[in-house]
């Protein structure tokens, strides 16, 4: 398989993170795969955000789930930008999706629409949740799942193969040959994140790595002679 370059939150280092903008620029800039998060609104909107509340990415206050998606509209997310929905982004980019959950209740909801729009050959879901990949597994047959991890251990590789999951999305700062021998043969593809700058491409390419989730474009440009 070919290094996989994944845009966080679409291109966040240079755009406004889970934007219709910022997704359009990462696919402009051919990454492979673009990142987003999911949350659910008061009136069960899949809104694309990646806190619970909305202070720091808008102009407003207050959390995600105490407001009803026309509030959120009326919200600037950056530069002009409003928090899409899901199906938006879906039909904004034609690029593979990572799509992260961060709760069973949010794994029902993208079911419900990956369903509909028959988008399991399209979207991965993530999420730090083994719950959660447990219920979008059981929901979505044939659905690919992965499991996020910023402190773990070798265990987190058996967490993984417990709920289904195919793929590991880890943090590169607590990254080690041990985990990654651990999980390799457990059949298990690893992506690190995040991964921002030259020393950090050198290491996960150092580790063999399937991929990697950055914040910047530039990395999709050097990431293939980088050894």
């Amino acid at each position: 398989m070919n290094f996989l370059t994944i845009g966080h939150r679409g291109v966040m280092g240079v755009e406004p993170e889970n934007t219709l903008r910022s997704f359009v620029a990462a696919q402009a800039a051919g990454l492979d795969i673009i990142e987003l998060d999911l949350h659910l609104s008061k009136d069960g909107a899949l809104v694309v955000m990646h806190d619970t509340d909305v202070g720091r990415t808008t102009d407003g206050r207050g959390p995600i789930a105490e407001k009803t998606l026309s509030e959120l509209r009326d919200l600037d997310a950056g530069k002009g930008e409003r928090i899409p929905v899901f199906e938006e982004v879906v039909d904004a980019v034609k690029a593979p999706l990572q799509a992260e959950i961060k709760d069973v209740a949010a794994a029902r909801a993208l079911a419900d629409v990956m369903t509909a729009r028959d988008l399991t050959a399209r979207v991965e879901v993530l999420s730090f949740h083994d719950a959660a990949i447990a219920e979008i597994a059981r929901l979505v047959p044939g659905v690919r799942t992965a499991l996020v991890a910023s402190r773990y251990g070798t265990d987190v590789v058996e967490r993984a193969t417990a709920v289904g999951a195919t793929t590991l999305v880890l943090n590169i700062r607590r990254l080690t040959l041990e985990i990654v021998e651990h999980a390799r043969k457990a059949d298990l593809r690893i992506i690190g994140w995040v991964v921002n700058t030259q020393d950090d491409l050198r290491l996960v390419r150092a580790l063999q790595l399937d991929g990697a989730t950055t914040d910047y474009p530039e990395i999709k440009r050097t990431g293939r002679f980088t050894a």
